[in-house]
Parts: C-alpha cells; sequence; structure tokens
C-alpha cells in the first residue's frame, strides 16, 4: 500500500523540507497550496495523511478541516495542522475542528515522523538513505 501524505501549505519552502524529508524515509507525497486545493485533492487521491497549514490565502486550513470532516470519503483520514500560529485559541480550534495533532513552526522532523508513524498504523517505512535526519 502507498504510504501517500497531502502537504498542504502555501510557503514553497515548507514544500521543500517535507518533500525531502519524508520522501527519505518512503513517502509519497501530494501537493496543495491552500485549502480549496487541499479538499481536492484529498477527495482524488484520498492520502493516508493530511499535514495543513492554518493560515492559507483563498480559504484556510481550519475551514478546510472542518470541511474534510464532513465529506464521507475524507472524514478519516488523520490531519497534523502545521502552524507558526501557536497560540491557545488556534491549538483549540485545530482540535475542535478534528485535527489529531497540532504542531508548531518551526517544527521538528523527528517529532513529525513519530507522529505520521503513530497515525498510520502499519506503515514503517523504509529509509532510503539508509540513514537519518534525526
Amino acid at each position: 500500500m502507498p504510504r501517500t501524505v497531502l502537504v498542504v501549505d502555501d510557503d514553497p519552502v515548507v514544500h521543500q523540507v517535507l518533500h525531502h524529508y519524508l520522501g527519505r524515509k518512503g513517502y509519497q507525497m501530494i501537493n496543495a497550496n491552500n485549502g480549496r486545493e487541499a479538499i481536492a485533492a484529498a477527495t482524488r487521491e484520498l492520502p493516508q495523511l493530511i499535514i495543513l497549514d492554518v493560515r492559507m490565502p483563498e480559504m484556510g486550513g481550519l475551514t478546510a478541516l472542518r470541511q474534510l470532516k464532513e465529506i464521507e470519503s475524507t472524514k478519516a483520514i488523520p490531519v497534523i495542522v502545521l502552524s507558526v500560529h501557536a497560540d491557545r485559541e488556534t491549538r483549540l480550534e485545530s482540535e475542535s475542528s478534528g485535527a489529531a495533532v497540532f504542531l508548531t513552526k518551526p517544527f521538528s522532523p523527528a517529532q513529525l515522523l513519530t507522529e505520521i508513524r503513530r497515525l498510520i498504523p502499519g506503515t514503517e517505512p523504509d529509509d532510503k538513505a539508509g540513514n537519518t535526519l534525526e
């Protein structure tokens, strides 16, 4: 089974970092730049996990998260919210909207990988590079 992660962020650097790190761990990545693209990609591709930024143009991450949790085909997909906004209100809103995990930017790649492995049981990807960044 492919280990597919949808990365939703309007910052290309975040896409590059996650693609590099998670790609080396054997995950296949799908990109989206905002909430609207996230909903379209998630319903089309049905990834095993979504990593979602909060503040993006067109449609923010929390609005997209609430919509994803209302769609039958995507509601069970675990979502990690990854945001620079670490205030209590954003955390609580993320959790009440259905996020499985809330991590702040800058984030620890090792912590992110631990959460991904916890949320996608039975998918211990191979380290393609033969080493880790941890």
